[in-house]
């Protein structure tokens, strides 16, 4: 193991954004990113404020390139890390912080390796300061003292984090794809009835095969929810799951639990599972969850914090502040897991919480969110259909969450020298 240290100002340049003026952020112009879009592993340009390109005139140096390494100075999130991809012209906003390598932008790699390895956040954490928040200085985050390595070890280091960081990466969009594909396909058939439509007008339902498609009335009748496919109906999510079937007691329950947190779960990715013995446990780790639920955040509902249970643990268990739904029949699960989530229902879960700094939702108001009732052989159908989808969402996030802990397990040490790569000449 390396006995010299160095500080990462040493190998890496330390920058802060620029003091934008609040008045002159508008919705259209260049981006500036700040804190907010710092979405780890990357940076969003989702919502990002705007300013007009007069007020960026002596200003290149806070112009941001692709693969600049950018970490929160400020705040609950202090320490956080994204990689920035140039999708389009952006400046780095105050607060913000550039990082990269000063022997040029090959090293950027190993940079951003040391700065999101497993305890770096506690090193930074360490060098802030602030009573109501937390503060990090650039002088801060360059005096933390990191292992000094050969150049072609930060190379080679580099090299690895990027082949692990990409191949996550490429999981995470494959699985993005996927369940855009699967909301698209339960708009299509249960909110927009494009099937129906179509034979109404004579056509024949886009993408469909002639068997699918005779499932589907070809006129419309009136309802509370407006115009629904004849002999359909409308109902709720209770008419097809059950609503938090199954808790943990002090009598029934098991040694240990894998518990999932509603900070750890958003947009059906669960980011991490942390293991607690039941005694020990959080007192609001009682939800069990089984393949085929659903479970929803009923806390700030608006911050997408749901996802999609396949084939857990025997133990893995939810917080109280999920509304778990679970398939009255196996093929009510995709529809009940896509009902639930659509945007239409987190917007109205968003917009009926309450209770001020936390606003939020009795779990029965997820299960009695309003859907159509399709014709039970329609219902069969989009199960076949939609199943192999989720399934496959699941699949990768296990690849993916075994490759993010293989690069959590790998790089610190081999950025601590305790494991060496070795580099063969041909």
């Amino acid at each position: 193991m390396s006995s010299d240290y160095c500080q990462l100002s040493q190998l890496a340049n330390v920058q802060g954004g620029f003091a934008f003026k609040g008045a002159d952020f508008q919705d259209v112009g260049v981006a500036v990113v700040k804190i907010a879009n710092i979405h780890p592993p990357s940076v969003s340009l989702v919502n990002v404020d705007r300013i007009q390109p007069d007020k960026l005139v002596g200003l290149d140096r806070f112009r941001l390139r692709d693969g600049d390494v950018l970490m929160a100075m400020t705040g609950a999130t202090v320490g956080k890390v994204g990689r920035f991809r140039e999708v389009e012209a952006a400046y780095l906003n105050q607060r913000v912080a550039r990082i990269t390598a000063k022997n040029g932008c090959e090293y950027d790699d190993f940079i951003y390796a040391v700065v999101t390895q497993p305890g770096f956040d506690s090193l930074i954490e360490g060098a802030s300061a602030g009573s109501a928040q937390a503060n990090i200085s650039t002088t801060g985050i360059g005096s933390v003292r990191i292992p000094r390595l050969a150049a072609t070890d930060q190379l080679a280091i580099g090299d690895i984090a990027r082949v692990l960081d990409d191949r996550i990466a490429l999981l995470r969009e494959t699985n993005a794809t996927l369940e855009a594909i699967a909301q698209a396909l339960f708009k299509s058939w249960f909110v927009d009835f494009d099937p129906v439509r179509a034979k109404q007008e004579g056509r024949a339902p886009e993408g469909m095969n002639e068997a699918t498609a005779r499932l589907f009335p070809d006129n419309f009748e009136e309802s509370e929810l407006g115009l629904v496919p004849r002999g359909w109906r409308v109902g709720t999510l209770t008419d097809l799951s059950d609503l938090n079937p199954e808790s943990w007691t002090a009598k029934n329950h098991p040694d240990t639990v894998a518990y999932i947190d509603l900070a750890n779960a958003k947009d059906n990715e669960i980011a991490s599972v942390t293991d607690f013995a039941f005694d020990e446990a959080p007192s609001r780790a009682r939800r069990v969850l089984r393949s085929g639920d659903t479970i929803v955040g009923t806390v700030r509902p608006g911050n997408r914090s749901f996802a999609f249970i396949h084939e857990p643990a025997s133990n893995l268990t939810a917080s109280t502040g999920f509304a778990v739904l679970r398939p009255t029949a196996e093929v009510n699960t995709e529809f009940v897991y896509l009902a639930a989530t659509q945007d239409a229902s987190i917007e109205h879960l968003a917009h009926v919480a309450d209770g001020g700094a936390y606003p939020a939702v009795r779990p029965d108001v997820v299960s009695g969110l309003q859907c159509v009732m399709p014709d039970g052989l329609v219902l069969e159908t989009f199960h076949v259909v939609a199943a192999p989808l989720l399934a496959k969402v699941a699949e990768n996030q296990g690849q993916a969450q075994t490759l993010a802990t293989l690069r959590d397990t790998l790089l610190p040490r081999l950025i601590s020298g305790a494991l060496r790569v070795t580099i063969e000449s041909n």
